[in-house]
């Protein structure tokens, strides 16, 4: 299980210097709508600048036409990240059309399908989509398995069932974790580390943890001690 740093800050300055102080730890870091809207690239730049050996996942939820997905798919490409996500509910036709467009590049970044938010509860995600969460989410892994992508983003409750409908080596990346027992915050199906362990999570995402905490080098290792 790996560990990805959210950098959910409210300017690249500050998220700049959470990157300094967590720059020893061989962890990945997420970049997410917020941050990547205001900053761009150059951004990702400055990451790479201060530990070229970051793991860079980029969040952006990419979620329209199939061709207008793919044509996004191809331009993360130059972007130099090494995970990027799409929505599942964008529907098998267009994650085929990503897959297939990043068939000719010899290296590219992992790529993995949003199955159901973690802010969602049961009630305001049946409205949405009709269907229970945990259902649904495994229809989404499926679709995405077959798809030809990577891994899915779900809660962790939902990972251990989407690898048994799918492949032990499909990735399961799981925001939502309050490591030691934090508040949830804004999230509805939170986990600790040791749910995230016996659910054969592949990647974990915090960010209030550590980004909130006096001493975030600290917490990144004490999250990695637990890894």
């Amino acid at each position: 299980m790996q560990l990805c740093v959210a950098l959910d800050l409210s300017s690249m300055e500050e998220n700049l210097a959470l990157v300094e102080k967590i720059k020893a730890y061989p962890i990945w870091l997420k970049v997410g709508l917020r941050s990547y809207i205001r900053d761009g690239k150059p951004f990702i730049d400055a990451i790479k600048a201060i530990n070229p050996e970051f793991k860079i996942f980029l969040d952006l939820k990419l979620y329209d036409i199939p061709n207008t997905m793919a044509d996004a798919a191809e331009s993360i490409m130059s972007l130099g990240v090494d995970m990027f996500n799409v929505h599942a509910s964008a529907g098998r036709k267009a994650m085929r059309e990503v897959m297939k467009r990043l068939e000719p590049y010899e290296k590219r970044p992992l790529v993995l399908a949003v199955t159901a938010l973690t802010s969602f509860d049961e009630n305001e995600f049946g409205h949405v989509y009709g269907e229970g969460i945990a259902a649904k989410a495994d229809r989404f892994a499926r679709d995405a398995h077959e798809s030809g992508l990577d891994g899915v983003v779900c809660s962790a409750y939902e990972s251990a069932s989407i690898k048994s409908l799918t492949a032990e080596n499909f990735v399961t990346l799981t925001p939502g974790i309050r490591p030691f027992g934090e508040d949830a915050g804004d999230q509805e199906r939170v986990a600790t580390i040791d749910v995230a362990h016996n659910e054969k999570v592949d990647f974990i995402v915090v960010g209030r943890p550590i980004y909130k905490a006096p001493n975030p080098a600290e917490v990144v290792e004490r999250i990695l001690e637990r890894l």
